[in-house]
């Protein structure tokens, strides 16, 4: 893995994205993010959506924990303006040396709305955003920028993450579409993909527990639109979503098939591979897949 644009921070092969915790109590999200670090897991990636402020949340993973590298995924850019953004990274990366990973991305047209914006040219956007950023008012202690990381679906902002980021994020993604992410990045840029996990027996049970991790994005007209450019039907994206789709998507199965399914991730170009971890229940947080997994970050 190259760490060049990471500035050294070495975010590991196998980290984790920690959707399920934001609606938990902080007590419970510092429980889970100190066994995440106990059990050998590289980077927590947290989103924001309409639930903590990202740079709060991050602060509490970091203050709970001594190596682990913490990760946005994603900070909304409507959720601020870029000197706040630009100066919440500096914040982190100063207070925890080579922890911190600042993922931004524009979001969904309904969460952006709720914030009283427009979701309009969001290519755009972000390059006035970056631009922005880079032009930020800084009174603060001598700190750099953590590297940021950018979510990322279709080629032009997959280009823009390459140009002018450390690397992207693709969430709710398939093997197809990292090794095209990897072709536009080339080979230097940082790329981190997201992999659901359910933990079954049998293809009925794992759906039974991830149709609805499916049908939930599958809502969603930036995953829609995405899986429709790479070649999958409307007929497959009826939620919550075709056998072939739900097999392309998630990992599913023990120990080795969810082994198997992580290794065409990264020979797609993968260096990290987020595990989103759906467990049938998602309202308690998701420790005994977090336990039953960790076998999985020896040898990676």
């Amino acid at each position: 893995m190259s760490l060049t644009r990471l500035h050294g921070i070495d975010p590991g092969r196998i980290g984790v994205f920690a959707g399920p915790l934001n609606g938990q109590p902080a007590v419970v999200q510092r429980e889970f993010a100190r066994e995440m670090e106990r059990l050998g897991y590289g980077t927590l990636w947290y989103g924001e959506a309409l639930a903590r402020e990202a740079f709060a949340q991050g602060a509490i993973y970091l203050a709970a924990t001594e190596r682990l590298v913490v990760a946005s995924g994603i900070a909304n850019i409507w959720a601020r303006d870029a000197a706040a953004m630009a100066n919440g990274g500096r914040t982190l990366a100063e207070a925890w040396p080579g922890r911190f990973i600042l993922g931004i991305g524009v979001s969904h047209a309904p969460l952006v709305e709720l914030r009283g914006h427009d979701y309009e040219r969001p290519y755009t956007a972000m390059g006035e955003y970056l631009d922005a950023m880079a032009a930020a008012p800084w009174r603060g202690p001598e700190a750099p920028l953590p590297p940021i990381v950018l979510a990322a679906l279709g080629p032009k902002m997959v280009g823009l993450a390459d140009e002018r980021a450390a690397g992207a994020y693709p969430y709710f993604t398939t093997t197809k579409h990292v090794r095209e992410v990897r072709r536009i990045l080339g080979p230097e840029p940082f790329l981190a993909v997201d992999l659901p996990v359910v933990l079954a027996g049998d293809l009925t049970a794992a759906r039974a527990i991830g149709d609805r991790h499916l049908a939930y994005y599958l809502g969603s007209d930036n995953y829609r639109n995405n899986l429709l450019r790479i070649g999958w039907s409307e007929a497959d994206l009826e939620k919550p979503g075709s056998d072939a789709l739900f097999e392309a998507i998630v990992a599913w199965g023990d120990l080795d098939r969810i082994g198997e399914a992580m290794r065409e991730r990264f020979e797609a170009g993968a260096d990290q591979v987020a595990l989103n971890l759906v467990a049938a229940d998602p309202s308690v947080p998701p420790l005994t897949e977090l336990r039953t997994l960790a076998p999985l970050t020896h040898g990676t």
